[in-house]
């Protein structure tokens, strides 16, 4: 489905898990600049031709569902490539939704401009920001999430940063470099997502199981960013 300046790839219809304590429709959009090798969405990379269901169509589902769901999550792909994002959630806010937005702040300046619009943001933090590239593909990709990151303290909203732990990416030291970046930016809770095989094509790592050893290392992360959650 499509609207001028968004390209989505689908649709969840319903969720508890996309936006901390709201049931929630997802809107996921195609095309997205990084490659991580644990992505579980690697179809949504790409954009493409062809469309699924025309926004119109979308909007009055939506209306639908006014007093169902409390909140529409904007997640992809990577939304803020969308040139017509803060359009698309305008006109979600005025059916009375909250929104909720996940990236990993790859284009900053929108996402600051959209901010503004969102009640809340899921935001990823991928790698100490000196090593984006190794976990990305990505050259730049470290600044730019840094001023995502700086952009999303400011903003006074509700947010989540979340990692994904997977020990050919991120080793225990990375670890703790990223929890020395987000203690210096004052940031006090940190969700850690084991890696999940669910949707990833890379063989390698689906084949590489050996756990963290977290017993001992969530003691020194906890001694940096108190409010870590595993999930």
């Amino acid at each position: 489905m499509s609207r001028d300046g968004v390209e989505f790839g689908g649709l969840v219809p319903f969720s508890t898990v996309d936006f901390p304590g709201r049931l929630a429709a997802v809107l996921f959009t195609r095309g997205c600049p990084l490659r991580c090798r644990y992505c579980h969405n690697p179809h949504l990379r790409r954009r493409a031709d062809t469309q699924a269901l025309d926004w119109a169509s979308t909007i009055a589902w939506l209306g639908r569902r006014k007093g169902l769901l409390d909140a529409v999550v904007f997640s992809g792909g990577e939304p803020t490539i969308q040139a017509g994002l803060a359009d698309a959630l305008t006109e979600v806010r005025g059916l009375g939704f909250a929104t909720g937005l996940h990236t990993a702040g790859t284009v900053p300046g929108r996402l600051a401009r959209v901010l503004p619009l969102l009640d809340w943001v899921g935001l990823d933090v991928k790698a100490p920001f000196a090593r984006y590239a190794a976990v990305t593909g990505s050259t730049g990709a470290g600044a730019r999430a840094y001023r995502s990151l700086e952009a999303v303290l400011a903003s006074g909203i509700d947010y989540e940063l979340r990692t994904t732990m997977h020990p050919a990416l991120l080793g225990s030291e990375d670890l703790i470099a990223i929890a020395r970046d987000l203690r210096a930016r004052g940031v006090r809770d940190w969700v850690l997502q084991p890696f999940r095989p669910a949707g990833c094509v890379d063989e390698a790592l689906v084949a590489r199981t050996e756990p963290y050893a977290l017993d001992t290392l969530l003691p020194t992360l906890r001694r940096l960013v108190p409010g870590i959650v595993v999930r």
